[in-house]
């Protein structure tokens, strides 16, 4: 292989050269290295910067670039594997590099983590990660990260494909980033359940073409319990932009309060919090101290995750304006109405004419229509 060396964060590896026109999953090309997933590793060197883990796995190593900016910027033992031969030799060349504790293997992923337990395990596959969360659920102690790349069938475009991954029923809506985001956290959090464990999402995202979830994980039935109080379903009306969110593993019928149209269930997925204001606003502070590539879009992210509301879905007031046939005012002018009207508003950190709110369908219809 043909190397090149890159710097990340302040962390130098090499990863092999590759045509900028063609990219190439792992056992059928060049070891893989996406540089557009430099804010995906960032937010993870942030992250557990602030978490101190006693150790860390990096499950699909690839070059290694995430294990080994976790080893050198964070100073966490690391483990880095990859069942490809040719990403374990560049893996080992680049951990030969750096002086922290480095742990290389070269094995089936499920098998080594139905082997050993890790503080944190993270699984960024290239595609989806359905086949690996219960391994990871069984060796994961106190964190699991996972990254999604299979946005289509998530969010309902390949719907067929997201019902046999995620065991869930997406749908295509204007708010298909919430959804593909909330049912992958649905997902994840019925396979760590059935091991008596309840998950905590403490700062998990949806931007362009992944997903990326930070969870902590809690031990105990009564945890368990609790977080499967939070599974549900968004009910959708087919007809209008009217929608309920409801919680319980099987949805009761419902008839649309403005129409009358059945309404259809999205899900299950994960209803409520996706991430913590406390934590996130502790990584804000720290993110002016560290050498981050991703800095400024990193902490736009991190300022709207903390001002999000906690809603299953959100309102697309451009789509709401084009229906109703007027020009729409400016969404942050909307929020502020809204909230003079007593009610809870705010944007969404994946789309920019993304409307949250807990105000009725009518408030909403009549805020964006007014002068």
């Amino acid at each position: 292989m043909d190397f090149v060396e890159v710097t990340e964060g302040s962390t130098r590896f090499l990863v092999p050269r590759q045509d900028p026109h063609h990219t190439f999953p792992p056992g059928s090309g060049p070891v893989f290295f996406n540089s557009r997933m430099e804010l995906n590793r960032d937010a993870t060197v942030l992250f557990l910067s602030d978490m101190q883990p006693s150790d860390y796995l990096d499950a699909m190593g690839a070059s290694g670039a995430r294990g080994l900016r976790v080893s050198s910027e964070c100073g966490i033992p690391v483990t880095i594997n990859d069942r490809d031969a040719r990403a374990v030799e560049l893996i080992r060349l680049n951990a030969s590099k750096h002086a922290g504790s480095i742990e290389v293997t070269h094995r089936d992923i499920n098998a080594l983590m139905s082997e050993r337990s890790f503080d944190a395990v993270d699984l960024d596959p290239f595609g989806t990660p359905a086949p690996f969360i219960d391994a990871a659920a069984r060796s994961a102690r106190r964190y699991l990260f996972v990254t999604a790349t299979d946005t289509a069938p998530l969010c309902g475009a390949h719907l067929k494909a997201g019902m046999r991954r995620y065991f869930a029923r997406p749908m295509n809506t204007e708010y298909h980033g919430e959804v593909a985001l909330r049912v992958l956290l649905g997902f994840a959090v019925r396979e760590v359940i059935k091991y008596d464990r309840g998950v905590e999402p403490i700062f998990c995202f949806s931007r362009e073409h992944f997903i990326r979830l930070h969870l902590r994980l809690l031990r105990g039935a009564g945890a368990a319990d609790r977080t499967l109080a939070r599974i549900g379903y968004v009910m959708q009306c087919p007809n209008c932009f009217e929608r309920t969110e409801r919680a319980g593993l099987l949805p009761e019928p419902e008839e649309c309060s403005c129409c009358s149209a059945k309404m259809i269930p999205i899900g299950p997925l994960w209803l409520g919090r996706i991430n913590d204001p406390a934590t996130l606003a502790a990584l804000r502070e720290r993110l002016s101290g560290m050498a981050l590539g991703s800095a400024a879009p990193l902490g736009r992210l991190i300022d709207l995750c903390i001002s999000e509301l906690d809603t299953s879905s959100h309102y697309d007031y451009h789509v709401i304006a084009k229906a109703a046939k007027i020009s729409p005012t400016g969404i942050e002018t909307v929020v502020e109405r809204l909230s003079a009207l007593g009610y809870r508003a705010s944007r969404a950190h994946y789309a920019g004419t993304a409307l949250k709110t807990d105000a009725p369908l009518p408030v909403i219809k009549s805020v964006i229509s007014s002068e």
